[in-house]
């Protein structure tokens, strides 16, 4: 934050301080931000957001406002970029193994259990940076 301020970077600026704002609120609730991943889905959330707002300023033929709102999203994406999760390839190791192990043991390979077995308290994938949405893509994708 205080390089945007040395810089006067305003449009990152702003984004920091809606973050900030944001995160502080989420520590309030029950569910406060913990995890790169909590991050990661607020990141991602005000950027869907942002383009969003960006649309409706198009249609309203607001171009100044729209292109505030753009820079805002490549504010977002680029710090959503620099959030570490595990690659597709990991993860669709570790769907396979777990339908593998699944079909030996004879048990019913549906996309419930397939989850459950990966993000579960034991699962494969439980603790490690990665997105629950991504995970239910690629398994459905596999099943």
């Amino acid at each position: 934050m205080k390089n945007a301020m040395k810089a006067k970077d305003t449009n990152k600026l702003n984004v920091l301080r809606g973050l900030l704002a944001e995160t502080t609120n989420a520590a309030k609730t029950s569910n406060p931000i913990k995890t790169d991943i909590q991050l990661l889905s607020l990141l991602r959330k005000r950027a869907a957001a942002s383009r969003s707002a960006a649309h409706e300023f198009s249609a309203a033929n607001r171009t100044d406002l729209q292109d505030k709102e753009m820079a805002q999203v490549s504010v977002l994406e680029g710090y959503a970029s620099g959030v570490e999760t595990l690659s597709e390839g990991d993860i669709t190791a570790a769907i396979q193994e777990v339908v593998g192990k699944m079909r030996m043991e004879g048990k019913n390979v549906n996309l419930g259990s397939v989850i459950k077995e990966l993000l579960g308290p034991d699962g494969v994938l439980a603790g490690k940076p990665v997105e629950n949405k991504e995970v239910a893509r690629l398994a459905k994708g596999m099943i």
